[in-house]
């Protein structure tokens, strides 16, 4: 049962950084894959894409570290963030279909991903009570 409501994932093929966003706060985790990968160049001809293959262990740490979100929200460069919502919709579907959306983005800081579920999940910030025996005027 999902603990948290909101969650978003940036990620490439270097790194994933995981936030639980809401009303009361953020919490934040990054994961690395144990061998990250290198871009690879085919001569014409060749066979294969070159293209190496997902890290599924990386995507499995990725995959516990959001599964007890309601709504996940994917964002990231590249063919990352598509690999990560494929190995959750075929591998792990209770929790693929809570993916709301995987959206392109470049490398944004933490506090621009943060920002980004915030406006997506529609979150507001939260309310600043009034100092009390302020006068007006």
């Amino acid at each position: 049962m999902p603990t948290h409501f909101h969650a978003i994932v940036w990620i490439d093929h270097e790194q994933a950084k995981m936030f639980h966003v809401g009303r009361t706060g953020d919490d934040e985790m990054v994961m690395h894959p144990h061998l990250p990968t290198k871009h690879l160049h085919h001569k014409a001809g060749s066979i294969g894409s070159g293209h190496a293959a997902p890290d599924k262990e990386f995507l499995t740490q990725v995959m516990n570290a959001v599964s007890d979100a309601s709504e996940i929200l994917i964002i990231g460069p590249a063919g990352a963030k598509a690999e990560l919502a494929k190995f959750l919709r075929e591998q792990h579907s209770k929790i693929g279909d809570r993916i709301v959306a995987v959206e392109p983005a470049d490398h944004p800081s933490d506090r621009e991903i943060v920002a980004y579920a915030k406006k997506h999940f529609k979150i507001a910030p939260p309310r600043v009570a009034a100092a009390s025996g302020a006068t007006n005027g």
